[in-house]
């Protein structure tokens, strides 16, 4: 889904603090948080944006020409773990991109993320969303999750929580989790 405008902002704004050049987003929906990454970059800026729906990135397509971003996306319908792994393997990617975005299949999460630490060069931020996933994150598992989506809600949060804990104990990272949206982790790369 699209990111909230709040965690847009701030995205934007690490961006720019960063000086932010070379970016990934795995998982781009109609192109929200895709359209706030291309404005807040450089002209020479990049993004590879990564999504198996080409559909809903035409949604929001009309408003990234508009803004005059197009030329700094390069949009791949497919598989992220597919593309991922040709950028380590095949093209040589390894340590170029200085801002990695996911809001994706929750369940390849923590496979994305032993990827992304080979593309994101060491001081490099990989950002996760939905990583309080409505709040049932802190809730006991066998307790009943009280949000409206909750067949949806039960099905993933054993892989947000997984990824929590993961991210909690990976040496190879400085973590922040805020609670923006509903909840971005922001991965600094250490090593």
């Amino acid at each position: 889904m699209n990111v909230p405008v709040d965690e847009g902002l701030l995205i934007s704004m690490l961006l720019k603090i960063m000086n932010a050049k070379k970016t990934l987003e795995i998982g781009v929906f109609t192109g929200y948080s895709l359209l706030t990454t291309a404005l807040a970059l450089p002209a020479d800026g990049k993004i590879v944006a990564i999504d198996p729906d080409k559909e809903a990135y035409e949604v929001g397509l009309p408003f990234i020409r508009k803004a005059g971003v197009e030329h700094k996306i390069d949009f791949y319908e497919s598989n992220a773990m597919l593309v991922l792994t040709d950028l380590v393997h095949n093209e040589k990617k390894e340590d170029i991109f200085d801002f990695a975005f996911v809001d994706a299949d929750k369940n390849n999460y923590i496979k994305y993320h032993e990827l992304l630490l080979k593309l994101v060069k060491v001081g490099g931020i990989i950002a996760y969303d939905n990583t309080l996933w409505f709040g049932a994150v802190a809730e006991p598992d066998d307790e009943e999750v009280q949000v409206p989506e909750v067949e949806f809600i039960r099905k993933y949060k054993p892989y947000v929580k997984e990824l929590n804990s993961f991210l909690a104990t990976d040496p190879r990272i400085e973590l922040v989790l805020l609670s923006v949206g509903d909840g971005l982790t922001l991965c600094r790369r250490l090593y």
